[in-house]
C-alpha cells in the first residue's frame, strides 16, 4: 500500500433518505441540537474516520435531486419547474431547516478533537472575506482540523433571500442538455466560486506565521511588515486584505469540491485539495477521470499539493443484502418515490459496501465520502462493520497521531505565498 484509503462521512439531518427521520431509531427531536451532531462526530472519530462534512445551503432543503428527476422533467416548461421546486420545498413529510454549518462545526470542535470538520459554505451569496475568516476561526477552535466544502447556489428562490442578483429558474436537465443559458449560468457560478476560493487562500496567507510578536517590553504586538495586502482584483471580487484573523494552525484549511462535469472539474483542479466525484459504473469512473485529466491540461493549478480524487456513495447497510433492499423499499414507500441521488446508492451488506470501496481504491481513488441513508443507524454500521473490514484489508493505515487535517490526509505543511522565501522562489520562477 503506497497511500491509504481516506474516509469521510457526510452529515445531513437524519440521513440522506428523505424518510429517514421516521425510522424508529432516528432522533428527529434532536435535529437542531448541537449534542446530536456532536454524538455523530464522536462516533465517527471513534472509528478513525478522517473527516466529516456538514451540509448547508442558503435555501430550505428540497427533494428529488438526481438523474431520475432530471430525465423525468426534460419536457417541463419553466413554470412547471418553478412549481415543482415550490412543491418539493413545501412537502411537510420531510426534514426542513438546519443549523448553520460553520457555527455548528465551531460548536463541535471543542468537544471532539482529531477529526476533520468540513462545513459547507456557499460562494454564490457569501463574501469570500467572511468565509475566509470564519474558516480560519474554525481552524483555531479545532486546533488545525478545519476544511471547507465549496458549494454554489443556482436556485432562483435562494437568490431572492439576498436581493442582490437575479437568477432565472432552470432545471439540471438544461445543463446536461447543453442549454446555452444554463451553461452561461454554470460558468458564472463556478467562475465566481473559483475567485472566492482564491481570495480566501490569499487571505489565509496574508499574515505570516510569525507576524504576532507580543513584545511587552517594546510595546509591539505585531510586526506590521509581516501582514500583506492581497490586492485581489477579479471579475467578481475586489479585495484588499489582509485578513482580520492571524494565519491559522494549518495555514491553509483543506478545500473540498464536489464536482460533476467540466466546469466544476476545472474549479477543483485549480483550487481544491480534494475533488469528490460521483461514478455509478467502472466505465463512468473512467470517463470522469479522463475529464479530470483534460481539465488538468487546460487549467493552471493554484492550490499547491496534488489533487486527491474521492468518490461519493449513499449507503444503507443491513446484515444481509436482502434486508438492506427491504429497508430501502420501505423507506421509498414512506417517501412515495424511489431515492434519487447524484451519487451511487448502495443498499447492501457490510461486505458488499466494503467491496465497493476497495474496488474504487484499487482503481486509483484516494478516498470515499460516505453518505449514510439513515442517521445514526448507518453511521453505526459504518463504524462497527465497514471500517473493520477495511482495516483487515490493510488499506486504512492513515497518519496516526497527526496534528492537523492536512497532515492526516498527507498534504503536508502549506507554504505561505507572502513569506520572503516563497516570494523569492516565485520571482525566480517568473523570470
Amino acid at each position: 500500500m503506497t497511500t491509504p484509503l481516506y474516509l469521510g462521512v457526510a452529515l445531513d439531518g437524519a440521513g440522506w433518505h428523505p424518510a429517514a427521520w421516521r425510522e424508529p431509531d432516528a432522533r428527529p427531536l434532536d435535529l437542531f441540537d448541537v449534542g446530536y451532531y456532536t454524538d455523530l462526530v464522536r462516533l465517527a472519530r471513534s472509528a478513525d474516520v478522517d473527516l466529516v462534512t456538514i451540509e448547508d445551503a442558503v435555501g430550505l432543503q428540497t427533494s428529488g435531486f438526481g438523474p431520475a428527476r432530471e430525465h423525468a422533467e426534460n419536457d417541463r416548461t419553466e413554470t412547471d419547474h418553478a412549481e415543482k421546486d415550490r412543491t418539493a420545498t413545501d412537502r411537510t413529510d420531510e426534514v426542513r431547516g438546519r443549523l448553520d454549518a460553520v457555527v455548528l462545526a465551531n460548536a463541535i470542535a471543542p468537544r471532539v478533537s482529531g477529526i476533520g470538520l468540513v462545513p459547507t459554505v456557499t460562494t454564490t451569496h457569501t463574501e469570500p472575506f467572511h468565509t475566509a475568516t470564519a474558516l480560519q476561526t474554525l481552524d483555531y477552535v479545532s486546533e488545525g482540523w478545519a476544511g471547507w466544502r465549496v458549494q454554489v447556489s443556482g436556485r432562483a428562490h435562494e437568490a431572492q433571500h439576498f436581493g442582490r442578483r437575479t437568477i432565472a429558474p432552470f432545471d439540471a436537465a438544461a445543463i446536461t442538455g447543453g442549454d446555452p443559458g444554463a451553461q452561461a449560468l454554470l460558468a458564472e457560478l463556478f467562475g465566481e466560486a473559483r475567485d472566492a476560493v482564491e481570495v480566501a487562500r490569499r487571505l489565509w496567507d496574508s499574515w505570516q506565521d510569525d507576524a504576532i510578536i507580543r513584545e511587552v517590553e517594546t510595546g509591539r504586538f505585531i510586526d506590521r511588515d509581516k501582514l500583506h495586502y492581497i490586492d485581489f482584483v477579479g471579475e467578481y471580487f475586489s479585495v484588499k486584505g489582509p485578513s482580520i484573523v492571524p494565519r491559522s494552525p494549518q495555514g491553509q484549511p483543506v478545500v473540498f469540491v464536489l464536482a460533476h462535469q467540466k466546469v466544476p472539474y476545472e474549479l477543483a483542479v485549480a483550487e481544491a485539495d480534494i475533488v469528490a466525484i460521483t461514478p455509478h459504473t467502472d466505465e463512468h469512473l473512467d470517463q470522469i477521470l479522463s475529464e479530470l485529466r483534460d481539465a488538468e491540461q487546460s487549467v493552471e493549478r493554484l492550490a499547491g499539493a496534488p489533487l486527491q480524487v474521492w468518490s461519493e456513495i449513499v449507503v444503507l447497510i443491513e446484515e444481509t443484502a436482502a434486508d438492506a433492499r427491504t429497508a430501502l423499499a420501505r423507506l421509498n414507500d414512506l417517501h412515495g418515490q424511489p431515492l434519487a441521488s447524484d451519487a451511487l446508492v448502495l443498499a447492501g451488506s457490510p461486505a458488499e459496501v466494503a467491496d465497493q470501496l476497495l474496488h474504487w481504491y484499487h482503481r486509483g481513488i484516494s478516498g470515499v465520502r460516505l453518505r449514510p441513508a439513515r442517521l445514526p443507524r448507518d453511521l453505526h454500521e459504518i463504524t462497527e462493520n465497514i471500517i473493520p473490514l477495511l482495516d483487515r484489508a490493510g488499506v486504512r493505515d492513515t497518519a496516526q497521531g497527526a496534528h492537523s487535517l492536512r497532515e492526516r490526509l498527507g498534504f503536508g505543511a502549506a507554504p505561505n505565498r507572502y513569506a520572503p522565501a516563497e516570494v523569492a522562489r516565485t520571482e525566480s520562477i517568473t523570470r
